[in-house]
């Protein structure tokens, strides 16, 4: 199995008009094989859309967006919330199993609450 980082966790910024953006959390790190970068893509896609996230309306920016960019928070996502849980913060945190397979969720933590760095106690 290649190398793949254990965990990922990036806060889920809002950009006005457009989407969102990923911006991974201290520790966090985008696979590099395509393959694997792809998993982790299609998972974080899975877990906000069970969090009840949807494309944004309006079209998509035509410049070239990579699952990688998106990853590492250099793209904005063309998703929005369709709806925000007062006084919190989204983050998307996945972990990788022993099979290699992602499993993410989107945990909302206080907005007092920063995010601590991956393998620290902080994020139990």
């Amino acid at each position: 199995m290649p190398e793949s980082p254990e965990r990922y966790a990036a806060r889920v910024v809002d950009v006005p008009d457009q989407g969102i953006r990923l911006a991974p959390v201290d520790g966090a790190a985008v696979p590099g094989e395509p393959t694997e970068a792809n998993l982790l893509g299609m998972a974080v896609a899975l877990a906000l859309g069970a969090a009840d996230y949807e494309h944004h309306p309006k079209p998509r920016d035509p410049g070239l967006q990579t699952i990688e960019a998106l990853l590492a928070g250099d793209a904005v996502m063309p998703w929005r919330a369709t709806a925000e849980v007062a006084g919190t913060v989204p983050y998307v945190v996945c972990d990788r199993s022993a099979s290699g397979h992602y499993s993410c969720r989107v945990q909302h933590r206080p907005d007092d609450e920063p995010f601590g760095p991956l393998g620290s106690s902080e994020n139990l």
